[in-house]
């Protein structure tokens, strides 16, 4: 069994590691429509998303080193602060800069996007205490009902399963060594994205099925990627649903202005 986290506000257990890469040649619709050259560098409340990423991660007690993983570094080495560590980002994918990252600073690697503008440190807290002692592996969540609740304009992307309608908050913990081999799984499936048949083949034609049928469970997905890799897995459902939001399309942009917006006037 893994021994849980240190709790202890003394000690500096994790490493964070941010995605801030962009697929090469692709002009990002959210950098465009705000008239930035890099989605990390887009102001939400004034403030680069990345900067305030970073901000929410450096307020979390057991977080003890920040990585950025970035393309097109020579933008953002001038803003971030000098303890941040800013490393390149792999061309083939944000699963391949994981992946060297874990190769790079081991377990637990807490990872997060750039993105993930709206991140609060009271999210990263209440995810990490929420984890159970023998997973290896965890994302975290907002239940659909949560997101409605709290931001009910919002179009997010759903996953349906028998027990849980969620979506991701982009809030990922790699905790053991063999979680390196769900990476290693989702790599395979990011280099054939455009090719269906062999994500269903990769990740079982039966699992594929139960899925879009509406048949499968939280437990069932966990066994089966314990199959697949040997990872223990688990997803932890977040109380507050605009953990959710991220800054995907230009939509959403406006969106987190308000939610920004609403906050600071609290």
């Amino acid at each position: 069994m893994n021994a849980p986290l240190p709790q202890h506000h003394s000690l500096k257990t994790l490493t964070a590691f941010i995605l801030a890469g962009e697929r090469p040649n692709v002009i990002d619709p959210v950098a465009a429509a705000g008239g930035v050259a890099l989605k990390a560098l887009l102001p939400i409340g004034g403030v680069p998303m990345l900067l305030r990423v970073i901000t929410s991660l450096r307020a979390v007690p057991a977080i003890g080193q920040i990585v950025v993983c970035a393309s097109r570094l020579e933008f953002l080495a001038k803003i971030i602060p000098e303890d941040v560590l800013l490393i390149p980002a792999q061309d083939d994918g944000p699963s391949a800069s994981v992946l060297a990252g874990l190769e790079r600073f081991g377990t637990p690697l807490l990872v997060t996007t750039a993105d993930n503008a709206l991140l609060q440190p009271e999210w990263i807290t209440e995810f990490l205490e929420a984890l159970t002692s023998n997973s290896d592996v965890a994302a975290a969540v907002a239940l659909e009902a949560d997101i409605l609740r709290d931001v009910p304009h919002t179009k997010r992307t759903y996953i349906r399963l028998t027990d849980m309608v969620f979506s991701g908050c982009n809030l990922f913990l790699f905790r053991t060594p063999v979680s390196t081999q769900v990476v290693d799984l989702w790599r395979h499936v990011e280099k054939n994205r455009k090719h269906p048949f062999r994500i269903a083949w990769t990740l079982g034609p039966m699992v594929i099925l139960r899925a879009l049928l509406g048949l499968l469970s939280s437990q069932a997905l966990y066994k089966h990627l314990f199959a697949r890799t040997g990872a223990r897995a688990e997803l932890i459902p977040l109380s507050d649903g605009r953990a959710a939001v991220d800054i995907d399309k230009p939509a959403d942009i406006m969106l987190a202005e308000q939610i920004i917006t609403t906050q600071s006037q609290k």
